[in-house]
């Protein structure tokens, strides 16, 4: 059975520590769909357009990794798209409790697993929030933001 994986999120940015998540998880399946959720309720710093093309600019020689756009539950998205688990990252223990509480909740209403990848300590202090934080007011953040993110805003 091909074991497929969804890594579900804004990826708004999408950050070096995405980036590691996702090649770390490559080792254990054999397919990662990068799922890049639409909140109607929140406001978005970049454009779906453009974060869906940077990621996938990141990916384009690894075959077994697509980007896909979804706006539902994402256990509903992983039935639709035939992931058989969750890919999550964690920075620290705040990470940790918070996507616990997620993982149980998604697996008690649909049987999927959320399957965990530490970040490492350099990715750590990464967040999403704090780069848009930067980038707003005009700080470097090509430090912290994959290679081609800068080529697409």
């Amino acid at each position: 059975m091909k074991r497929s994986g969804l890594f579900p999120g804004s990826f708004d940015p999408f950050t070096k520590g995405h980036e590691a998540v996702v090649l770390k998880a490559l080792a254990v399946f054999d397919e990662i769909i990068i799922g890049v959720g639409i909140n109607s309720k929140k406001q978005s710093y970049f454009t779906l357009e453009s974060r869906m093309e940077h990621i996938a600019s990141l990916f384009v020689d690894y075959p077994a990794v697509r980007v896909c756009k979804y706006q539902k539950l994402t256990v509903d998205f992983c039935k639709e798209i035939g992931a058989t688990h969750i890919v999550r990252g964690l920075r620290d223990s705040k990470d940790f409790e918070y996507e616990k509480t997620i993982g149980h909740m998604n697996h008690a209403i649909s049987g999927i697993e959320t399957v965990f990848f530490l970040t490492s300590q350099e990715h750590s202090a990464i967040n999403s929030s704090i780069m848009r934080e930067m980038h707003q007011n005009n700080a470097d953040i090509s430090p912290f933001v994959t290679s081609t993110w800068m080529l697409v805003n």
